[in-house]
């Protein structure tokens, strides 16, 4: 559970740095790009996955089993709101 919640986490750090990176491209080329909503949902996600993880990998009882599960459920989260539309 651990090591899925430990690539999720990766996967959204990844994905917030590229929409940062996306979006700092688009503006330079006054081009739409993502919103400010989409911006901050992904980055506050990120802080938030990662700060789970930390628990999830630091803790062998109870609490790192539901900091992993929360990882899974923050992802799930994250995908159905800005990417199933």
């Amino acid at each position: 559970m651990r090591v899925v919640g430990g690539a999720l986490t990766a996967g959204v750090v990844a994905l917030a740095v590229a929409l940062v990176v996306i979006w700092a491209l688009a503006a330079a080329h006054g081009q739409p790009g993502p919103g400010a909503p989409v911006l901050a949902g992904h980055l506050a996600a990120a802080a938030v996955a990662v700060a789970l993880q930390r628990v999830a990998d630091r803790r062998a009882d109870r609490t790192g089993t539901l900091a992993a599960i929360a990882v899974l459920l923050l992802v799930a989260v994250l995908v159905g709101v800005y990417w199933w539309n």
